[in-house]
């Protein structure tokens, strides 16, 4: 079907107009000279080759085995190079401002970050094995840590937020959360990848966790579905925003469990060995070994175990 004379000149004006670059003013990362924007596309990608390199057979190639895992192994690692070096670049770039910085200088960083990010593969895997082991232990209707590995979306939200969050170390901008936003979508769990979380992590179920970007979180830790380790406040400054950077999410000890649907406000700490009961609003210090319950009436019940 042909277009009218009058829609070809409302089409022109409109892509003068969209192109026009007093119209771009705000979105000051669409760059002119050939620098890289981030991509969800080749984020995605990046996963996909963690995961491969990490749990091989299990993501990735089916039919890698003990004769050709060095084969599949050195293919994933040049791929995951290749497109890491670029999306790096691409967040430097990104977090940069407009003018007046050195492209090639920048892809010299990016190229180091992902030296220093692949490197550091054989430990991830350790780090992941030890979530999926306190997973599997922690669950008596998984039959295997291959069920566990291929089944349980804990495993793929948390791969996702230990990635992510060893780019945050490495100083990488916009691409981990991109990295932790694709896992929010895929699974349901929301792990901010600035976040710090010790070994042995289990989330049960899983749909509707939240982890705040300041949240600290020990060894052993499990939570079920529905939990939020989250802010309870925003302190603001002269003009009414909210303040970057201050902690302002739970402190969670080691070998602590939370219950589903519970959430657990601002800076405070919940000590060690502390159980912490389902449907409950938690804003105070809660102590070692204590555990909390929710009563009839609404009352919150603490005793020690």
């Amino acid at each position: 079907m042909g277009i009218t004379d009058r829609q070809e000149e409302m089409l022109g004006k409109t892509v003068a107009a969209l192109s026009d670059q007093d119209n771009l003013h705000n979105v000051c990362h669409m760059r002119w000279r050939g620098e890289p924007l981030p991509s969800q596309q080749a984020v995605q990608e990046i996963i996909g080759l963690c995961r491969a390199l990490i749990f091989p057979g299990f993501f990735g190639e089916r039919d890698v085995n003990r004769f050709n895992i060095t084969y599949h192994t050195g293919l994933y690692i040049e791929k995951l190079f290749a497109v890491l070096t670029n999306q790096i670049t691409a967040g430097l770039c990104f977090n940069a401002s407009c003018e007046g910085f050195d492209l090639q200088e920048v892809k010299h960083r990016a190229k180091e970050k992902a030296e220093e990010f692949i490197s550091g593969l054989p430990e991830l895997r350790r780090l992941l094995y030890t979530d999926v082991r306190a997973t599997y232990l922690g669950d008596p209707a998984a039959e295997s840590t291959e069920e566990v590995i291929y089944c349980y979306p804990a495993i793929r939200a948390i791969a996702n937020y230990r990635i992510a969050h060893r780019l945050v170390r490495l100083g990488v901008p916009i691409i981990p959360r991109m990295i932790s936003e694709q896992a929010h979508s895929e699974t349901g769990i929301d792990i901010h990848p600035a976040a710090t979380i010790g070994e042995s992590f289990t989330i049960d179920h899983g749909t509707g966790v939240v982890v705040g970007a300041t949240a600290i979180i020990g060894n052993n830790v499990k939570l079920y579905q529905g939990v939020t380790l989250g802010a309870k406040s925003f302190d603001t400054d002269e003009k009414n925003n909210p303040i970057k950077g201050i902690p302002r999410h739970p402190i969670i000890g080691d070998n602590v469990v939370i219950y589903s649907n519970t959430s657990i406000l601002g800076r405070i700490t919940v000590g060690a060995n502390a159980v912490i009961g389902g449907n409950i609003w938690v804003t105070e210090d809660v102590a070692e070994g204590e555990k909390l319950v929710q009563a009839k009436a609404n009352n919150i019940l603490r005793f020690k175990q």
